[in-house]
């Protein structure tokens, strides 16, 4: 008799187990949630690779201006010396 009520008890419990875990739409749903959790970080990422590329491109571009700006003005500079030979500095 005692097994019996152990067993029945047993069936009992596991049946509950069963009944209250999350459906299987329910798992779906979160997997899927997590799933676009994942995609968005990794949007993220990206989009702020590619501003601090851009970032770096400008920085870059801005850089060789100013190179070319100080090669043109010693290159005014030394025109202008040569122009004047009269007066040395």
């Amino acid at each position: 008799m005692k097994k019996v009520l152990s067993i029945v008890a047993i069936a009992a419990l596991s049946a509950t187990f069963v009944a209250c875990g999350p459906s299987k739409e329910e798992v779906e749903a979160k997997e899927k949630a997590k799933q676009d959790s994942i995609a968005a970080v990794d949007k993220m990422k990206q989009d702020s690779i590619a501003a601090v590329e851009a970032e770096a491109a400008k920085t870059a571009e801005m850089a060789a201006a100013a190179e070319k700006a100080k090669a043109d003005s010693i290159h005014m500079a030394d025109s202008l010396a040569k122009a004047k030979p009269g007066k040395k500095h």
